[in-house]
Order: structure tokens, then C-alpha cells, then sequence
């Protein structure tokens, strides 16, 4: 039986989640904009209820594309707010809008999403060994300048702690305990 880091035992969808997700380097500006979306929706939240409203997310804001959703109106609006199959939080949809109309400005500006996010970890995952998940902090000086920086390009729900969790889901850090057996294999 495989060790694995101890927030993903309990759900088959934490486990496969955990096993092929979490920590594995993303380089796509898109699917980064996404992991910025449910980070941000998962505020207050645990992540299994993100986890478990996804595919609807996904869905529901047009696969993630920013373009489409940087002109959501008010009628598209209300339909995201009528859908269980979400979080059906005004002010976490109008961030969610919000930072589709702020994404391009900073791919115009740097060439890529990924380029622009990855300098916060000086391009490469940070590598972490902790021993356990108590160890695990929930914000990094890394995590406070990307949040002052999202935030300074207009970004809303990038507190520190969200993203913090974003670099965690993303790869930029390796969080995997050292006792889970993906801690060595994204090393």
C-alpha cells in the first residue's frame, strides 16, 4: 500500500487527485487560469467541494476560456448564480470575471501566464521537506509577493493563502510529505 500525504486519504477523488494532480508542474497558461479560479471559488471552502463541482465549473465558464468569460454580462451572471452545480457566490463570480479581463493584460505584457507566475519561484518548484502535514505552511514570502502582484494587476480572491494553495496544486512547490511516495517521484 502506497504512503500518501495525509489530507488526501478518505475520498477516492482526493486520492486520484493527489496521486496525479497535486504538485505535478503546470506550464499552461490556461489550465493555470483555471487553478486560479478554483482556488480563489474555494475560499471558506474545503477543496473537495471544488473538486467535486469541476467538471461543472468547467462547463459553466466555457472551459476556462478567459476571453469568453472576460465578457460575461448580466444574463450569464444570473445563470452562473441559479447553478447549483457551482459556488454560487456573487462576489467570488465577479472576481472570476474580473480576472479574465485582467489575464490578458499580463500575457500581453510578459508572453505567457506561466512565465509571468513561475518567476515567483525563480522558475523552478521549490522543493519542501516536510515531515508532516502540520509542518505545511499555509503562506510563503513567495505566496505574498504573487499575491501583491495578481493583486496589483487587478486580481481578486489571491489573498496570500490562496495562493500559497495555487503553487501547492500547480507544482510550483513540492508539498508532499516526505514520507508520501510522490514526494520522491516530483523531486
Amino acid at each position: 500500500m502506497c504512503q500518501r500525504c495525509q489530507w488526501s486519504v478518505g475520498s477516492e477523488l482526493y486520492k486520484s487527485y493527489h496521486d496525479e494532480e497535486w504538485g505535478v508542474p503546470v506550464w499552461d497558461d490556461r489550465v493555470l487560469f483555471e487553478f486560479l479560479i478554483l482556488e480563489g471559488a474555494q475560499a471558506g471552502l474545503s477543496w473537495i467541494t471544488i473538486l467535486n463541482k469541476r467538471e461543472n465549473y468547467r462547463r459553466l465558464y466555457d472551459g476556462f476560456d478567459a476571453a469568453k468569460i472576460a465578457h460575461y454580462d448580466a444574463v450569464k451572471v444570473a445563470e452562473l448564480l441559479a447553478d447549483a452545480g457551482i459556488v454560487r457566490n456573487r462576489l467570488k463570480i465577479a472576481a472570476s470575471i474580473g480576472n479574465a479581463q485582467a489575464y490578458p493584460r499580463v500575457v500581453e505584457r510578459e508572453g505567457s501566464f506561466a512565465k509571468w507566475l513561475w518567476q515567483f519561484v525563480g522558475g523552478q518548484p521549490i522543493q519542501n521537506s516536510w515531515k508532516s502535514l502540520a509542518d505545511v505552511p499555509v503562506s510563503t514570502p513567495e505566496s505574498d509577493a504573487m499575491s501583491k502582484a495578481l493583486k496589483k494587476e487587478g486580481f481578486k480572491f489571491v489573498g496570500s493563502t490562496i495562493c500559497y494553495a495555487f503553487m501547492q496544486a500547480v507544482g510550483m512547490v513540492n508539498d508532499h510529505t516526505t514520507d508520501c511516495f510522490r514526494f520522491a517521484q516530483l523531486r
